[in-house]
């Protein structure tokens, strides 16, 4: 059987980068069971109530949900269950440093495939207030409008 190469994205939190504003990324490998690689494969994840929480010099994982495997017998997992992710020490704790913070979290950003590897990668962030949203949101609008208007210009001149 060929290896696998590339990217395949198996869960995005497109959520977090709205409710929070990212400071830094990490990818990070993922300790887990077969059934949850099977499942995972099958394309089935929820990052939604993530958050990653440093424990000991660990860095774990919790509120993922990986569904149970279909096919899985006595052997299957807990669908939210906490994992262990595959961190370098120094990442580790710079983080923790870091989340000590106040308003500062780490939140899963996206679960995908790494060349046939489970990966995550997750982000330092801090919390936006909902002025802050709001803001964001009026200058996402506000970009979009002038690139329409820009492009209906484009298109009058060559017309």
């Amino acid at each position: 059987m060929a290896k696998e190469t590339g990217r395949k994205l198996i869960a995005q939190n497109k959520k977090a980068r709205h409710d929070y504003l990212i400071i830094d990324t990490y990818e990070c490998g993922l300790v887990l069971t077969g059934t949850e690689v099977k499942s995972l494969r099958q394309g089935r994840a929820s990052l939604t109530d993530g958050f990653v929480q440093i424990d000991g010099g660990e860095a774990w994982l919790h509120n993922v949900h990986v569904p149970e495997y279909t096919q899985g017998t006595w052997t299957n997992h807990s669908a939210r269950r906490k994992r262990k992710l595959l961190m370098h020490r120094l990442e580790i704790d710079k983080l923790d440093s870091k989340s000590s913070e106040s308003g500062h979290t780490i939140v899963p950003l996206a679960m995908y495939f790494k060349d046939g590897r489970a990966k995550i990668e997750i982000a330092l962030a801090k919390g936006k207030k909902e002025y802050d949203k709001r803001q964001t949101l009026r200058e996402k609008q506000d970009l979009r409008e002038t690139n329409r208007a820009v492009a209906a210009v484009r298109r009058k001149q060559r017309a």
